[in-house]
């Protein structure tokens, strides 16, 4: 709350952000209880093995327990979100990564020859593979198949749309944070990242707060965290629910 209360608000060197009321983190404080609905995707239940469903549902039978009310509700395009994230991220990336070019940003190749030697050599030197690749990406969308991108920007706008009235019913979303059997720091390709933190990616796309707690849902000895996703610019009203659920489930899961 202290790190979002210094960073949030308007910057006047990024022409992207909305005009908004900054949320008063200073009124973040311990809730007594806590009543409110929190929404479950059925297609996210419906993408989980059988052991992450059982995890994640002890999970929510204890926020139940603790006065928190459950509500199944449909992300009707939720099996969109790799494919909308991974060509708008990979074109975001490449766009922004052009500044590294190791004379205004960045790590620069000693005894290059002349200008467009150090700029590759630079980028070899700078640059992992799966960098590499996503850049490589971006800008295939960016200046090869630009209806892509676009396609992908009016698919984001659908799913922020209906996101955005899923807030009428509940007060927050729950997701588990990763999945059991992907890691991504074990990651070789930009696919096997995806498939880790496949349920990282609504908040991504939609602009939406989200705040990771671990050790909430345990899943066969792995930790997939429980993830509580707010409504947009609504960063106070989450960190005051993460705060009282992340305290009293761990005093539950301590009792027991």
């Amino acid at each position: 709350a202290a790190v979002m209360a210094a960073a949030a608000g308007d910057d006047d060197r990024d022409l992207s952000m909305p005009e908004f009321e900054i949320p008063d983190f200073s009124r973040i404080c311990k809730l007594e209880e806590y009543t409110g609905i929190v929404g479950i995707a059925r297609e996210c239940i419906e993408a989980l093995n059988a052991d992450e469903c059982e995890a994640f549902r002890a999970a929510l039978s204890r926020l139940e327990e603790v006065g928190a009310k459950i509500k199944e509700v449909s992300l009707v395009n939720l099996d969109l979100l790799r494919a909308v994230h991974n060509v708008i991220g990979s074109v975001e990336a490449s766009s922004s990564g052009g500044k590294y070019d190791s004379v205004r940003y960045g790590h620069r190749a000693a005894s290059a020859n002349n200008w467009n030697e150090m700029y590759l050599r630079s980028r070899a030197e700078s640059f992992g593979l799966l960098v590499k690749t996503y850049l490589f990406q971006g800008a295939f969308f960016q200046f090869k198949n630009y209806t892509a991108f676009e396609n992908a920007c009016r698919i984001r706008a659908r799913i922020v749309r209906k996101t955005r009235e899923l807030y009428n019913e509940v007060d927050v979303l729950a997701f588990p944070t990763k999945r059991s059997d992907a890691d991504p720091a074990t990651a070789s390709t930009v696919s096997e990242i995806y498939d880790a933190l496949l349920m990282t990616l609504l908040p991504n796309v939609t602009g939406q707060p989200s705040v990771h707690m671990p050790g909430l849902v345990l899943s066969e000895g792995a930790d997939l965290g429980l993830q509580l996703i707010g409504s947009r610019l609504n960063d106070a009203r989450l960190l005051s629910v993460a705060a009282f659920v992340s305290e009293n489930l761990s005093i539950g899961d301590k009792r027991r």
